[in-house]
């Protein structure tokens, strides 16, 4: 059981750098802030989760701690990285920083513009 346990924690462990290597290496490679942000919080969130549940699943089975704290973190990471990111490319696409030249769809142009329109009906 306990070498179980360490092969599991182990493979949670290398999903999770792995992961988390990938979302570094996207942010370095990728043109612009949007797709940097899909990189940073998508990649980052399971690396991280797969981090936490390697170490949670460590102190558990091998060391008999149970770790709120760490399942905490997970329900945590997993709430507010992608909420964050939506702010932060929102904010970043209202102070129009632009896409990349190879960005062929804009997804955010139309709700834009809709909500400008409302607002300039209210005055």
């Amino acid at each position: 059981m306990l070498l179980l346990s360490e092969i599991l924690v182990s493979v949670l462990i290398l999903i999770g750098c792995f992961f988390l290597f990938s979302g570094s290496l996207g942010m370095l490679r990728f043109p612009d802030i949007y797709n940097r942000l899909h990189a940073a919080t998508k990649s980052a969130t399971l690396g991280v989760i797969g981090v936490l549940l390697g170490s949670f699943i460590y102190f558990l089975a091998i060391e008999g701690i149970m770790s709120g704290k760490l399942l905490i973190g997970i329900i945590f990471v997993t709430l507010t990285a992608p909420v964050s990111a939506h702010m932060i490319g929102r904010s970043a696409y209202l102070t129009h920083i632009p896409l990349s030249r190879n960005s062929i769809h804009n997804a955010l142009h139309s709700d834009v513009e809709k909500k400008q329109a409302k607002e300039k009906k209210r005055g």
